[in-house]
């Protein structure tokens, strides 16, 4: 186990931890939570062995192999997979004791070396490296690309992925989540619940800390308090304590004022003097309870847009993409949707599908490929985009920031251009003081959002775009900005991995896939179960693939030998047999599937249909009429999907049985 008893830990001159003691058992998943500052980071340094202990007792079993994510950007020519392979460091060095036997031609070492190679898991390194990084969200034509080739937050999913093929007893993550789409954070809940050793995380996304954890673990006045149970459980049993101790502190105060009473009245006469000095000494030996102090709330709004154009948007037989040498590379094809006033939609999808795509070309930052996009009069984009520094200078403070927006907005700002004015509206996005000109390039990943933040707001625009907002932000920023969203009176257009603020925020979810945009009627549970599907679909052609990659090497090497593998007639007959049996369970399912998928198209026809026709100007009567044409589609639709996705699971059940 891990114990801390005791433990004073400093960073520089701050006190981080100051006499704290915590035990966490073997198995247990641990959350590490706490204010920004408070001293998370750090506790990990302890824990890794980089930073040790100034004061008290910290044990950690010596046996324990640990595991952590490397913060370095990976700078190397190694295809990912080998690159992955290299994180499970006790096959490398088994590896190594082979070549080292080899060339030593002692053939008793290499014998055990095989041995310990096989125990470790050479046979399937390959397929479980793989698995690793295609779960985080790669494609199977990435697999062999060399690591150089991809973006710095792709390479940070490599570096997590080499963390988790380490074998250990120890893991420990680090904002795990910052750099995933949200299907890759689903595949990664679903891997850490199945992970057996003792992990710690931290993390500010609170459905994330709730699926993969069973402790809490509150670094607070540099204290460490344990909680059994995850964030929610936490958060529910902190309220309680602090709602208890400040009924304490209340009941001890008016106790303190009652002694304190006594002693100024009497002290001065001598037949109560002996009482009076009982009295004071008394008051030395209670123990004080400590007011609540809560810390201040982070709180911001959005301004009352001007005007609300209604259409927002309206895209007609658009393709959306980009151009790579002069060619059109189309990712999103045959889109037609309305965007319109007051519309809360969550942008849905596994990675790589064209979500930010969608969200660039809506934001004039890349033109759309085919179609028309039309905006509404006076439509006035809020864009928050997912790298903060697309919309930064590094160079420049926040006040330059402001200064240079204000000039841009004129009399459209949502407050005085003044430079005072400016510092004062900073002000309330926690950039108070000397913060107004620090450099935005020296600023944390949190800052720079903040940032981004104000500066949406003071454009007051009527339409947000919003591409995964949430990132480096704390868990207090998130929940003011989820209220600020409920109380925005314009539309919302939302890309996030953060299920917490799509449940609050979004009324209705775009599914951007497999080169479409279509509704997508459950809610968020079925959206996971439905990126776990595509998940395992992509990790099984991986295993076809290198299924078929073996087979053509056996293949050759039957020829070479003049030895090749040919199926018996009885196995033809049997393989032929189980074919047979299998197309007659599944023919009478598919036919079903097949007449389903043409309702749902004629269907979906149908509703866009009247969705063109909603945006036309029409009678109220008509309105009213297609507005329950509309609901009868909505419905007809959701059953039928309903049993579709039963159908699919009835076949999916059936093959396995005879695959």
């Amino acid at each position: 186990m891990i114990t801390l008893n005791n433990v004073s830990l400093r960073r520089g001159a701050k006190l981080l931890l100051d006499k704290a003691t915590v035990t966490l058992n073997p198995g247990e998943k641990v959350g590490l939570v706490g204010r920004n500052g408070a001293g998370k980071s750090t506790l990990f340094a302890l824990l890794n062995g980089s930073l040790h202990e100034d004061g008290g007792d910290f044990s950690i079993p010596k046996i324990w192999r640990m595991a952590q994510v490397a913060q370095n950007m990976p700078e190397t020519d190694e295809s990912a997979t080998d690159f992955v392979i290299a994180g499970d460091t006790r096959l490398i060095e088994l590896r190594q004791t082979l070549v080292a036997a080899e060339l030593a031609e002692d053939g008793m070492a290499m014998a055990h070396a095989h041995v310990d190679l096989a125990d470790a898991g050479e046979h399937d390194a390959i397929s479980r490296a793989q698995s690793l990084i295609l779960g985080l969200g790669f494609k199977v034509s990435e697999l062999d690309q060399p690591v150089n080739s991809f973006s710095g937050g792709w390479r940070m999913r490599l570096q997590l992925a080499r963390a988790l093929m380490c074998p250990s007893d120890l893991l420990l993550l680090d904002e795990p989540t910052n750099h995933l789409d949200l299907d890759a954070l689903v595949w990664l809940e679903a891997w850490l619940k199945r992970y057996a050793g003792t992990m710690i995380v931290i993390s500010h996304d609170r459905e994330f800390l709730d699926a993969v954890t069973n402790v809490t673990l509150h670094i607070e006045h540099a204290k460490l308090n344990r909680y059994g149970g995850n964030y929610s459980s936490f958060e529910m049993m902190r309220a309680q304590q602090l709602e208890l101790q400040q009924a304490s502190f209340a009941k001890q105060q008016e106790k303190i004022a009652h002694l304190q009473k006594f002693i100024t009245r009497f002290k001065a006469k001598a037949s109560k003097a002996k009482q009076a000095q009982s009295r004071v000494k008394a008051l030395e030996r209670m123990e004080k309870i400590a007011p609540v102090l809560a810390d201040a709330e982070f709180t911001f709004e959005f301004k009352e847009p001007q005007n609300l154009p209604n259409p927002m948007l309206a895209i007609s037989d658009a393709s959306f993409g980009y151009q790579v040498d002069g060619v059109n590379k189309i990712i999103i094809k045959d889109v037609n949707k309305s965007v319109l006033a007051g519309q809360r939609i969550g942008i849905l999808g596994a990675n790589g599908q064209g979500k930010s795509t969608l969200v660039k070309t809506i934001a004039r930052t890349m033109p759309q490929l085919a179609g028309v996009v039309t905006e509404g009069k006076g439509l006035n984009i809020g864009y928050f985009a997912q790298q903060e520094l697309d919309v930064l200078r590094s160079e420049d403070n926040p006040l330059e920031h402001m200064i240079r927006l204000a000039k841009d907005l004129g009399p459209n700002a949502a407050e005085s251009g003044k430079e005072q004015d400016l510092r004062n509206f900073l002000g309330t996005f926690n950039f108070a003081g000397d913060m107004v000109k620090q450099a935005v390039g020296t600023m944390s990943g949190g800052e720079k959002a903040r940032l981004v933040l104000a500066m949406i707001v003071w454009q007051r625009p009527n339409l947000l775009l919003l591409d995964e907002p949430t990132n480096h932000l704390d868990l207090a920023t998130r929940e003011a900005l989820s209220m600020a969203l409920n109380e925005f009176e314009g539309t919302v257009m939302l890309v996030s991995h953060d299920r917490a603020l799509l449940r609050a925020v979004c009324d209705e979810f775009w599914l951007v896939g497999r080169g479409e945009i279509k509704p997508f009627d459950g809610d968020l549970d079925d959206y996971q179960r439905y990126l776990l599907d595509e998940s395992k679909r992509l990790r099984e052609e991986a295993k076809v693939a290198s299924e078929v990659v073996e087979s053509s090497s056996i293949q050759v090497h039957a020829v070479s030998t003049s030895e090749p593998v040919v199926k018996t007639n009885e196995q033809r007959k049997l393989d032929a047999a189980r074919r047979q049996e299998m197309n007659a369970l599944t023919k009478p399912i598919k036919k079903k599937i097949e007449k389903a998928d043409k309702e749902m198209a004629e269907l979906n026809r149908q509703k866009t249909d009247i969705e063109t026709q909603l945006l036309q100007p029409i009678a109220p009567a008509e309105i009213a009429q297609l507005g329950k044409s509309l609901k009868l589609i909505n419905d007809q639709l959701a059953s039928i999907e309903e049993e579709w996705l039963e159908w699919v699971a009835n076949v999916d059940e059936i093959e396995a049985r005879f695959n």
